[in-house]
């Protein structure tokens, strides 16, 4: 038995920066998350990659020149992380990198994660795992969301379900039965309709603790139109992205005469509610629901969110590891079952016809 550790970097739908985690498996088998990292985008780097979420002039070049310039922050990521551990790259066994999605399309079959792999393994000298998401597609799967089975080995339990919830971009569950397979799908919109309106309004990145959110009221025709949203009656598996959330479409359904804070409240409890009601539908029985990701420090959401369920929220630090961290160690664990050579695909919740290796190795 060897024990080995591995960096996973992951760079969510909130585009706000990389995060990297050094864990330390055995084999397959997870022993612990010991460092992390975290790195932001610069404003001009976001909205780059903002724009390549829509078709636009020269974006394939454009988006190669990006795939490179994340490889290099990438790598400073990983640095960085060396530095605070006092690690070499020869003490890593790989780096799982996850990329940045600018598309996700699996009714068409494919999803967009850029992010030069080759480059990455070039700066950093250590093996490098990526696009983790085709060969799900290419079983017939959405290719999302591929945590539940990362979420199963480290919080599942075998005389309870539990659900994770993570609030990042986009909401998605990941429900853990004790005797079967980890299932979950995309609720819908998580931080990222509020960061775009605080964006949109007041040049902020996101609503601190909720502040300003507070100082409005739901605007209850808004709430029942988003709701509306016919992604919500499609059935698991599914999974979503900018592609049918953005600020284009919610202006949409604005009436200029609603005050700026009101709209936030209203975002705000659209999440709440539409993650709740996916978690009241598939997992009733769930003894508690255990959240990580960014959203989880937005008091206001947080409160809200318990007000609609009946089981206890709890931060997935109760499970021993941190709510900032979890996403970007699921990507290191993922490289590790490469490594390994295990099917890591949770095809309950991706819907593919059968259990994959994931992802494509780069050597150093």
């Amino acid at each position: 038995m060897s024990r080995q550790r591995y960096i996973g970097l992951m760079s969510g739908t909130s585009m706000d920066g990389v995060d990297a985690v050094l864990i330390q498996m055995e084999n397959n088998r997870w022993l612990a998350a010991e460092a992390h990292t975290f790195l932001p985008y610069s404003d001009e780097l976001k909205q780059d990659l903002l724009d390549l979420q829509q078709t636009g002039d020269n974006e394939l070049h454009r988006s190669q020149l990006l795939s490179q310039q994340l490889s290099h922050l990438y790598a400073e990521t990983v640095h960085l992380l060396l530095a605070d551990t006092g690690l070499n790259p020869a003490d890593i066994r790989a780096i799982g990198c996850h990329g940045q999605t600018i598309r996700h399309a699996p009714q068409t079959g494919y999803s967009i994660q850029i992010g030069n792999l080759a480059l990455l393994a070039e700066l950093t000298g250590i093996f490098t795992i990526g696009d983790f998401r085709s060969r799900d597609l290419a079983a017939g799967g959405q290719g999302a969301p591929l945590v539940p089975a990362f979420h199963q080995a480290l919080f599942g339990d075998s005389s309870q379900t539990r659900v994770t919830l993570n609030l990042g971009g986009i909401a998605n569950i990941s429900v853990l039965p004790p005797h079967a397979p980890a299932f979950g799908f995309d609720t819908g919109p998580g931080n990222m309709l509020m960061d775009a309106w605080v964006k949109h309004i007041w040049q902020l990145d996101f609503d601190a603790d909720g502040a300003r959110a507070a100082q409005g009221s739901r605007i209850s025709s808004l709430l029942d139109t988003l709701l509306a949203h016919p992604y919500f009656s499609l059935p698991a598996p599914k999974s979503t992205g900018r592609e049918l959330f953005s600020l284009t479409w919610l202006q949409a359904y604005l009436n200029p005469q609603w005050q700026p804070h009101d709209i936030l409240r209203t975002l705000l409890d659209y999440t709440a509610i539409s993650a709740a009601r996916a978690i009241t539908e598939y997992a009733p029985q769930a003894e508690a629901v255990y959240v990580c990701g960014g959203g989880i420090r937005n008091r206001l959401l947080m409160d809200t969110l318990q007000q609609q369920l009946s089981a206890p929220l709890r931060s997935t630090a109760a499970l021993q590891l941190d709510p900032q961290w979890v996403e970007a160690a699921a990507f290191g664990w993922l490289a590790a079952c490469w490594i390994n050579g295990i099917h890591s695909n949770p095809v309950r919740a991706t819907g593919a016809r059968h259990p994959c290796v994931l992802g494509a190795g780069y050597y150093a």
